[in-house]
């Protein structure tokens, strides 16, 4: 034990001696697992947001009866069924809004609710509360704070119609209320109506069968077939992920770099320690327990700061889903034990790859070979070689999850093994480009200068990787934005045409309004919306949830809405009813094309309509189709009939918008304008990207730390290069120019590698993850100006990367110099 000790005590005594590499080694480690734990805490904070509303009261773990041809469906089969003896429970679900915002209305019946939501509910008197006049409304504390109110109020939803009095359920999901059923049916205008009934206990062996109590009325859901909030969000989350695993890697580099200089200071050490008789099994332990220490401090720091980054990106967050998703985050970040353990799990991880290499090599030379200060470098003549082979395995490995995988994670895998087939060829061109500038050199200094950065090259190596991953990140994905933006923004413009868009609060207030209205002689036309959701088998035993749009003949729309591809008679086969449009992403879902033809399930039966255009539906979850207004009304009674357009000039719209809130008041839901609503629309989009924007500065910024704690650490072994040209009358500030010309030579030569790399990175983006992961493809941009600011980022980085150690070296003492000399091996 003591020969442990003594062991670790001498090999802990090198971060005494310099500790910039123990800054650049701690950073590094610390800075990987801050950007992953930052963004696993981001992602853990929305699927315990997701969980808690798909078990809101234990209601996403029951199986459900649900209407066969979507929409809702009597209560009379609820009643059917249990005096059956069905024991079943009714839903009744809808949205309602509170101030300028929509919540999840849910009306339950907590007498007959399976025992583990009854669990849930209010108990004694607060029950009897619940379930006599006036009722309560059960509200997560959070959405109580968000709209300003205290428990006990009667908030307005309606012109006629008010909330119970609120009440605290802690633990109810955010964005949700929770009333008794015959108050939902009130509030929502749904009277006799069901959304689905919970089977709270499977029938037993002697109950009738479900198609001899009710017919073919209603179908079986299981508990994980309709799809969810988790589901719905998932590629957003792997996109997150796959950024944050993206810094994780690029904080390595950092690491492997000072772990490796580290190792190879310390032969001497070793041999020394060797060859007085400490046993490798001694110096083994010493170095896993030193690494282990080192981690536990470093990934201590990490989690630390991925707390702070998790508060920082999550409002945004939290905005981009609830924008995108309807999903709704919890604000305050709370963290489980689990992310805590995750977090310094994977700094452990990290720092035994980091250090793996190293710590083979050192263990497997033998004493002697140690004893010789850069053995290393002996075994380096076949370094390029294995450098060009596992590039090559890195590549087909891309190769192969593009031509053979499925999925957004095959998309992602052939986008990491480009990159890092890419980064590990690096050293590969940058060693061609110095042999052919010593070839082509003329003078001595010159040809010493080439061959010095050569000789350079494998120390550099790790940092000049993580500098070429992040600007080929920067370049790929602010292509793949900045061509999103240019995209997103032509396509609002087609889209949102309308000069006015309002939703009224009941049925009865959209029919007064609209009377009101048509009579307006400054209104050119009134356009209803009828819309419906509806569920669409995607594949055996799956259904995806989809929603339909219907829209009266109109020039605003077969003049303006935007088609990917169309049939030439598309709006004419839509008026008689028999045709859809279909958006990009659900036709990819289901495989359809132009002139297929799709079922759709409605309360009066199967529509069968044929697909006669493909429209882009870009930041929708969920699959959209868009047919006639009256063809769908005439199929779905139940539809929401609340959304309208309007037509006017651009002058008179303030007008309008002022008249009808004056007119109607609480019977105008909302109400926007064109300006507004494009507006809204493009503050969610850069809300969205937001989070990986600062991914992507983040990564930059790790990649600037990689080549300083290189330039660093290799600051004190070229002295003993350097002072043969002092020596030989080479000033010290020459020195420091050639240093720095080197530093930025490297930098601009990997930073010409990472355009052809980002363009190949947002191609793989943009026609392969975006598609597997959302759906819709967008069109492939290029942005020459984006090359100059990342070459001109790339100086800018080696140049502030290697200011201190270049100074350093302008101004050294010449006894160092000369020292050199002195201790001459």
């Amino acid at each position: 034990m003591k020969q442990f000790f003594y062991t670790l005590t001498t090999l802990t005594s090198h971060w005494r001696r310099r500790p910039g590499q123990f800054a650049a080694l701690f950073v590094g480690l610390a800075v990987a697992t801050a950007l992953w734990s930052g963004v696993a805490a981001l992602n853990d904070q929305a699927r315990r947001s997701y969980d808690r509303a798909a078990g809101a009261l234990g209601l996403g773990g029951s199986p459900s009866l649900v209407a066969a041809s979507g929409g809702f469906f009597a209560q009379d089969a609820f009643i059917a069924l249990r005096r059956a003896g069905w024991k079943v429970s009714p839903i009744l679900e809808g949205t309602i809004r509170l101030g300028d915002k929509s919540y999840r209305l849910l009306g339950v019946e907590p007498l007959t609710l399976p025992k583990i939501s009854s669990n849930k509910m209010p108990e004694g008197d607060d029950l009897n509360d619940f379930l006599g006049p006036p009722g309560r409304a059960l509200i997560a504390p959070q959405t109580l704070r968000a709209l300003g109110l205290m428990e006990g109020a009667t908030p307005t939803i309606s012109e006629a119609d008010r909330l119970p009095p609120l009440a605290i359920a802690r633990d109810l999901a955010p964005g949700m209320v929770v009333v008794d059923i015959g108050a939902a049916q009130r509030l929502l205008h749904r009277p006799g109506r069901l959304s689905r009934l919970l089977l709270a206990e499977e029938p037993t062996a002697d109950a009738p069968t479900l198609e001899s109590v009710i017919g073919e009325t209603l179908r079986r859901v299981e508990a994980d077939e309709a799809p969810e909030l988790a589901k719905l969000t998932e590629s957003f989350h792997l996109n997150l992920t796959a950024f944050g695993l993206l810094a994780y890697v690029v904080g390595l580099f950092i690491a492997h770099a000072s772990f490796g200089l580290a190792f190879e200071q310390r032969l001497p050490i070793i041999r020394t320690l060797r060859a007085i008789g400490a046993s490798l099994r001694a110096l083994s332990l010493a170095l896993v327990a030193e690494l282990t220490l080192l981690a536990l401090l470093a990934g201590a720091a990490g989690m630390a700061g991925g707390y702070l980054i998790a508060a920082a990106l999550l409002p945004n967050m939290a905005a981009s889903l609830e924008g995108l998703y309807g999903a709704e985050l919890d604000g305050a970040l709370g963290l489980a034990p689990s992310w805590w353990l995750s977090g310094i799990g994977m700094a452990l991880i990290g720092a035994a790859i980091a250090a793996a290499s190293g710590l083979v090599k050192t263990l497997r030379l033998p004493v002697l070979a140690i004893a010789q200060p850069f053995a290393w470098r002996e075994a380096q003549r076949h370094w390029l070689y294995r450098q060009a082979a596992l590039a090559v395995l890195a590549l087909m490995g891309a190769a192969a999850a593009l031509l053979f995988g499925e999925g957004m994670e095959a998309g992602f895998a052939s986008m990491a093994g480009l990159l890092l087939g890419a980064a590990l060829a690096l050293p590969l061109p940058l060693a061609a480009m110095l042999r052919l500038g010593e070839r082509r050199a003329r003078g001595p200094l010159a040809k010493w200068f080439f061959a010095d950065a050569l000789q350079q090259l494998p120390g550099l190596s790790l940092a000049l990787m993580a500098l070429l991953l992040a600007l080929s990140t920067n370049i790929g994905v602010g292509s793949m934005v900045e061509g999103f933006r240019r995209t997103f923004t032509q396509w609002l413009d087609e889209r949102l045409v309308a000069e006015i868009y309002f939703e009224a609060a009941s049925d009865k207030d959209a029919r007064r309004i609209a009377t009101w209205l048509s009579h307006r002689e400054d209104v050119a036309a009134v356009l209803p919306l009828c819309k419906a959701k509806t569920a669409i088998r995607s594949t055996p035993g799956s259904s995806w949830p989809v929603e339909i749009v219907g829209a009266p003949p109109h020039e605003t729309f077969s003049a303006h809405f935007p088609l990917l591809e169309a049939h030439a008679d598309a709006w004419n086969s839509i008026a008689r009813g028999d045709s859809a449009l279909i958006s990009e992403q659900l036709a990819r879902r289901l495989r359809l094309a132009l002139g297929s033809t799709l079922e759709i399930p409605t309360p009066t039966g199967d529509w069968r309509v044929e697909i006669v255009g493909i429209y882009p539906d870009y930041g929708a979850a969920k699959g959209q189709l868009r047919v006639d207004h009256d063809a769908l009304s005439s199929r779905w009674p139940d539809a929401r009939r609340l959304d309208y357009m309007l037509r006017a000039r651009s002058e008179t719209a303030p007008e309008i918008m002022l008249a009808l809130q004056a007119e109607f008041g609480a019977g105008v839901a909302r109400i926007i304008d064109q300006a507004a609503l494009k507006q809204r629309s493009t503050d969610i989009f850069e809300r969205t990207f937001a989070v990986t924007a600062a991914l992507d500065a983040l990564t930059l910024v790790v990649s600037a730390i990689a080549l300083f704690a290189s330039l660093t650490t290799l600051a004190a072994a070229r002295v003993p290069q350097l002072a043969p040209l002092w020596a030989a009358g080479v000033s010290r500030r020459s020195l420091a120019l050639l240093e720095l010309a080197r530093v930025t030579l490297f930098a601009a030569a990997t930073a010409l590698v990472s355009v052809p790399l980002g363009l190949a990175l947002a191609y793989d983006l943009v026609a392969i993850v975006n598609v597997r992961a959302f759906g819709w493809r967008l069109p492939f941009h290029i942005f020459p100006s984006q090359w100059l600011e990342v070459f001109a980022l790339a100086l800018l980085t080696a140049a502030l990367a290697a200011l201190l150690p270049i100074r350093r070296l302008a101004r050294i003492a010449p006894a160092s110099l000369l020292a050199v000399f002195a201790n001459e091996r």
